[in-house]
This record gives structure tokens, sequence and C-alpha cells, in this order.
């Protein structure tokens, strides 16, 4: 995935930006204390690390790939960028005093090992904020309809709410707090399912490009069939029919909020 992203990273800005109810969340969730210091995992090129700390928030943020963390670096040259993983963070035990994990968790190698790592550079008490999809949610988007193969592979990567649960308590973490979000019209970030509401979002290529299921998971004959047919349902008014097939009430992603007991 690091290879996925060193080849996304150029341009990646152009398509995927901090969404600032995303992270507004991201904040009131975390509930930041002034003079501490917070992780973000898989930062990427640091739209929320930097949205955040724009809010007065300390930040130090972890990313894989290269090219995300010089385009990082380029854009705020005063918060810390580490390359590392999430198995692997480069930093002291109990450095932390909250982390943030945004559309990441999926591409940890080993669950248990990265929550096991999280918990050794955060101290006793702190708070860990997922913002992820579900298989289940992910099973209700309608871009099943157009890219079946694409949307079974990406589902499968996807770890279900009752593995990060168990691996979370395994490691000392506890869940306190789940809200559902509900892709908005407004929304800034073009994440997955970012078009959920306006599907001619994914006839543009650039959009697809900064969407790693598109750019790592997709057959590219089922993408150009599955785009052709797309937009012949637009066109004939069909989209609409099969959008409403999928509506639910599940969520299109979820913010999952654990605590590391204040014990230790």
């Amino acid at each position: 995935m690091e290879t996925i992203y060193n080849t996304i990273g150029t341009g990646y800005n152009s398509t995927r930006k901090a969404d600032p109810y995303i992270a507004s969340r991201l904040l009131h969730f975390l509930k930041p204390e002034p003079g501490k210091l917070y992780l973000d995992i898989g930062c990427g090129t640091g739209n929320y690390t930097i949205a955040l700390a724009n809010k007065g928030v300390g930040f130090v943020g972890v990313e894989p790939s290269d090219e995300m963390l010089k385009e990082a670096r380029m854009r705020n040259d005063t918060i810390t960028w580490l390359q590392g993983t999430a198995e692997k963070i480069p930093a002291n035990d109990n450095s932390f005093d909250g982390v943030i994990a945004t559309l990441t968790i999926h591409h940890w190698a080993n669950i248990w090992q990265s929550l096991k790592e999280i918990y050794r550079v955060t101290k006793p008490g702190t708070r860990l904020v997922f913002f992820t999809a579900t298989p289940r949610q992910m099973e209700g988007y309608w871009l099943n309809q157009y890219f079946p193969g694409m949307l079974r592979s990406s589902i499968d990567q996807m770890p279900s709410f009752e593995i990060i649960n168990d691996e979370l308590i395994k490691t000392g973490f506890e869940i306190v707090i789940t809200e559902k979000y509900f892709v908005q019209d407004d929304l800034q970030d073009n994440f997955l399912y970012s078009g959920k509401n306006k599907p001619e979002l994914y006839l543009n290529n650039a959009i697809r490009k900064g969407i790693s299921s598109f750019a790592a998971l997709a057959n590219a004959e089922e993408v150009e069939k599955g785009l052709s047919v797309l937009h012949a349902d637009l066109e004939s008014g069909q989209f609409i029919r099969i959008k409403e097939k999928y509506e639910n009430d599940l969520g299109d992603y979820l913010f999952i909020v654990a605590e590391r007991s204040a014990a230790g």
C-alpha cells in the first residue's frame, strides 16, 4: 500500500482536502488539551493533521509513504512528520496524549500489533479516534451496482466493527462512543463514497486517482464498463432508482472513540 500511495501522492491534495465537518468531529471526540501532544496515524499529506494543528492542537504525523510525507512537509514545516507504520511507530513509550486514525485502519497489516504499538506510545487515559467504514456499511453503497469486484475487494480488506472492538479490548482500550456519518452534499474530502449524492464525481479521473480502491483494487475493464453504465443511467434517470435501492440507515462511515484505561 505504501507503493500505491507513493504513486497517487502527486496531485492527491487536489481532490482530498480536510473536510471541515469531519475535522470538527475529530476535534470534538479527541478533546485535546493545551500543551499536550497528539498523533495522527496514516496522516497522508497531512490534511487532517494540519486542520487540527491550525486549531492550536500539538500534532505529530506518521505515514509510510515518502511522497505523502514530502507533500506534508512542504505544506507545514512546523509539524513533526515521521516515516513509519501503525505497526512500528518511531516514537518513545508514553509520548502521546491522544491519537486519530482517519480512513487508515484497513491499510494496517496487523490490527493487534498496531493497537499494541499505539498503546505503547500513548499515556494512560489516552483517547483513540477512528474514522472508518465497516463492511456492513460498505455493502450498502450503490457503488456495488457498478463496480462489484472493486467493492468486494474493498470490503474484504476492511475489518468489521466486531473485530476492531475485540482487538481494542485485547490491547487495553475500550470503546466509549460510536457515531454514524452520512455523506453530506458539501463534503470536501473525495474518499471512496464521497460521490454518494454526486455520482458524476466518479466520471472524473482525478477523483478516482485519489481513491485507493480505484487506484489499487480496481480492474480497468470493470471500471470502464461501470463508468459507461453509470453515465448511461445518469442520462436516462435510471440512477435515481438504483440509488433508492441502496438507501439505508446504517451510516456511510463511522466514528469510533476508544479510551485507554487511566490506570495504566
